[in-house]
């Protein structure tokens, strides 16, 4: 395996275990999270996605106020207006009965596509923080240099290895390398509408191209639940694995109890990509909002995050699971309810068990 560059070398140098946090928007990768992933010696995430640019200053703030050590922040790219607004008003229509169920309006879908994206460039290169990861496309090498000087490491989100190459040549620092298996949104580049959301490939199938294709530092990550799959992504050419769904469920997670709770309620017994509830593909446990809107939901991102946001903040305000974005990866009925530094040093014990069995 190449050596990694030396950039991201100085940052993982100080940090004893190969386990990421990984970066969930919508509150589960709170500071307190980070910082306890962190003290135990893993790589702790936040998650500025959906933020304004002073609620992901504060954070930081608040994890730096938490511990010492190191962690990243992960950014959404600015997104294409290309949503076809006819179908966005049509799924408007769709969801009415949705509507009427809850006692709220679907959301207005107006709005700029760009999640604050400058202003949160601004701040953070004010600011720096060690790590800056990035999701839904690649930047331009001008904000990858500028990130550069300014201290930071750099990652990009990557789903083949046509964007593992881009970001390579962009001038990352890393690549969080997502297979299909991994829960919330697919990172990928572009959304493509005629992929539908079926396509996409397996974890340890993806390394393996893209370990031939780049000299990048890859982070693996889809469905790692176990100490044992950590070693082996590890054993087939990663630098580190990334863990959400298996931090999900933590204490010190912010995501809403009733998300927690359906980890390993037997009522969700698998998981499905869908746009029903952003428009964009994601994987979450298949409940009756998917069912029922899912192939009815169009390709249109933010619109339809915007448009079906009332209505899951209803559902969860009325303890109805049926209607949240309970986004989980294939692993989820794996996840064990355990503090999040405990959660690291059982992942270590089982990886250092998995290393010692292959020896």
């Amino acid at each position: 395996m190449p050596t990694p560059p030396s950039a991201f070398r100085e940052l993982t140098d100080p940090i004893p275990h190969p386990v990421v946090q990984a970066p969930m928007a919508g509150g589960a990768s709170c500071p307190e999270l980070a910082a306890a992933v962190g003290e135990a010696g893993g790589l702790g995430f936040l998650a500025a996605g959906y933020k304004t640019p002073q609620a992901m200053a504060e954070e930081i703030g608040r994890l730096r106020r938490l511990t010492d050590r190191p962690f990243g922040v992960n950014l959404f790219l600015p997104q294409p207006a290309t949503a076809d607004a006819a179908a966005v008003d049509a799924y408007r229509a769709h969801l009415a009965g949705e509507a009427a169920r809850y006692g709220v309006e679907p959301g207005g879908t107006e709005g700029p596509g760009d999640d604050a994206w400058e202003e949160k460039l601004a701040i953070l290169l004010a600011d720096p923080v060690p790590l800056v990861s990035f999701t839904f496309g690649c930047p331009s090498r001008q904000v990858l240099e500028r990130f550069a000087a300014a201290g930071t490491r750099t990652m990009v989100t990557a789903t083949s290895v046509a964007e593992a190459r881009a970001a390579q040549e962009a001038g990352a620092d890393a690549v969080c390398l997502q297979g299909i298996e991994a829960g919330g949104h697919r990172g990928t580049h572009q959304d493509d509408p005629s992929a539908g959301t079926c396509g996409g490939t397996g974890l340890l199938t993806l390394l393996a191209q893209v370990r031939e294709a780049v000299r990048l530092p890859i982070v693996a990550s889809g469905g790692l639940m176990r100490g044992g799959q950590i070693a082996a992504v590890l054993a087939a050419g990663a630098t580190a694995a990334q863990l959400g769904t298996a931090f999900l469920v933590t204490p010190e997670s912010g995501a809403h109890p009733l998300h927690k709770r359906a980890m390993t309620d037997p009522a969700f017994d698998r998981t499905e990509l869908t746009r029903a509830f952003s428009g964009r593909p994601a994987r979450g446990l298949v409940n009756r909002f998917i069912r029922e809107h899912g192939p009815y939901a169009p390709a249109a991102y933010p619109q339809v995050h915007r448009l079906t946001a009332g209505l899951r903040k209803a559902a969860a305000g009325a303890g109805d699971p049926q209607a949240m974005a309970l986004w989980a990866g294939q692993g989820h009925r794996l996840a064990r309810e355990l503090a999040a530094g405990d959660l690291v040093e059982v992942l270590v014990a089982e990886l250092d068990a998995a290393r010692e069995a292959l020896a």
